[in-house]
């Protein structure tokens, strides 16, 4: 909207008798309006970011050891290959309560160093899916890892996500961010190692589970996440995507979702 059209609800304010420009209905519009633009323009940045990100990893990780999802099958060692006897995770009604509950005044740090505020993510779909725990190649995860049901895989869902990243926003998500218990140093250097185009959230006091009742599990004296993915649409929580099953098709599942039930 032309600047003259937005001030002139202002002054139209003023010679209607209110004290304030800002006290009539119309004038307040203005603020929703440039508030709209400024998101537009920052998710259009923010793909631009993703973009200049992905191809710096690609030229950083060339000749490296890392094997990316387009490289399976080359005959490396590709650590992103789940087992094919993993356990499935059992649906225990434990995130049925969820949809339709206020999103928490709850801050996370993110692994850009901003402090996150869920209830204040903005009109747009927010996607962020939670997971157990990330490992590193070459470091040992607990044992018996992969016989806790919809433990293994936190790997393999990120990097989906990466590659799915693009068609979340077009589907319609405002922001993508992966959510665990690990701190955000540790989270760093798997942002920065598989090329993710988004930030994760850090909550190493699983904050968000006691305020939301979300499951849990224990393992070799950690407390960790379940994994699950939430949708937080203008402070509320929208969709529960619980349990997650297989983790490497997961941001598949989602994105489906978000082209069936468009805004």
């Amino acid at each position: 909207m032309p600047l003259r059209a937005r001030t002139r609800r202002f002054v139209e304010c003023l010679a209607a008798g209110r004290v304030h420009a800002d006290g009539c209905p119309a004038a307040l519009a203005s603020y929703r309006e440039a508030i709209d633009e400024l998101t537009e323009r920052i998710e259009t940045l923010t793909a631009r970011r993703a973009t200049l990100i992905a191809n710096l990893n690609t030229a950083a990780l060339r000749g490296s050891g890392v094997v990316r999802s387009e490289e399976k099958g080359t005959g490396a060692m590709d650590y992103l290959t789940l087992p094919a006897d993993l356990p499935v995770p059992e649906d225990d009604g434990a995130t049925d309560h969820l949809p339709g509950v206020q999103a928490p005044n709850l801050s996370l740090l993110d692994t850009a160093g901003r402090a996150v505020r869920l209830d204040a993510l903005g009109p747009r779909r927010t996607v962020v899916y939670v997971y157990p725990l990330t490992g590193r190649p070459g470091t040992d995860v607990p044992e018996g890892w992969n016989s806790i049901p919809g433990a293994r895989g936190c790997t393999p869902e990120s990097c989906a996500f990466r590659d799915h990243f693009h068609d979340l926003l077009e589907a319609g998500a405002g922001r993508v961010y992966g959510l665990s218990s690990q701190d955000t140093d540790y989270q760093r250097e798997v942002v920065e190692r598989l090329g993710l185009p988004f930030d994760m959230l850090s909550d190493p006091a699983l904050a968000l589970a006691d305020v939301l009742g979300l499951p849990t599990f224990e393992v070799a004296g950690m407390r960790l996440f379940k994994r699950l993915t939430l949708v937080i649409r203008a402070g509320a929580i929208e969709h529960v995507f619980y349990p997650v099953f297989p983790p490497n098709a997961h941001a598949q599942q989602v994105l489906t979702w978000l082209r069936e039930n468009p805004l």
